[in-house]
């Protein structure tokens, strides 16, 4: 494939996505928050946010996980479907909460510059991204050195027949939204991040929450 091919296929995938999401948005709270809330949760209770730090929150969606954050923490949440960030500002309507600000944004090209942020969450959006190197570079340059990056996604089993089932699956998969058979070291490998930890989450331990520092 061409260079030309390549980047051809990555906005058409893109463009999948953001129109799948648009028409998701109307059930996405109903049919995801069941299985996917305890690890939004548990992601957002692990970074932590004090008051004066900003964080950045990649894939906001609707905004499930924005109540949870606590007063006096400046937060940015980007995602490239309006539908889905229509709800999230009607979801902080009355709500005591910290400083949000929501945007449309693409997140292989994030609009801030070097070091912005103290802290990145990504919650299920590398396995719906055309471009997950890209998406983590991104997460990369935006957090500071010292900063913490905490990524919440699905990723192909190590138990060999599990994975071939996800990667048979995965076609059919991407049409709803997103890839089963993502490989870890699509994550692990970013340069610039060091892995502290990885925990299980969700049901039966499906997910895994990875948490980095950035160097």
């Amino acid at each position: 494939m061409s260079r030309a091919e390549s980047a051809e296929y990555v906005a058409d995938a893109s463009r999948r996505v953001e129109r799948v999401y648009g028409v998701l948005a109307r059930v996405y709270d109903g049919f995801f928050d069941w299985a996917l809330g305890p690890g939004r949760r548990y992601a957002v209770s692990e970074l932590m946010p004090r008051a004066g730090e900003r964080v950045l929150e990649v894939g906001v969606g609707t905004g499930l996980s924005l109540p949870l954050y606590p007063v006096g923490c400046d937060v940015v949440g980007i995602d490239i479907s309006e539908p889905m960030l229509d709800l999230a500002r009607t979801r902080l309507e009355g709500l005591e909460h910290a400083s949000v600000l929501l945007e449309r944004m693409d997140a292989r090209k994030i609009a801030y510059g070097d070091g912005h942020f103290d802290k990145v969450l990504a919650p299920y959006v590398i396995s719906v991204v055309p471009d997950p190197g890209k998406v983590m570079a991104e997460i990369v340059r935006v957090c500071r050195p010292g900063g913490t990056v905490i990524v919440v996604n699905h990723f192909q089993s190590a138990f060999a027949p599990l994975a071939a089932l996800e990667h048979l699956i995965t076609p059919l998969s991407t049409w709803v939204g997103f890839r089963m058979d993502l490989p870890v070291v699509a994550v692990t490998c970013t340069p610039g991040l060091r892995l502290v930890r990885t925990q299980r989450v969700n049901l039966f331990g499906l997910w895994h929450l990875l948490e980095f520092r950035r160097i």
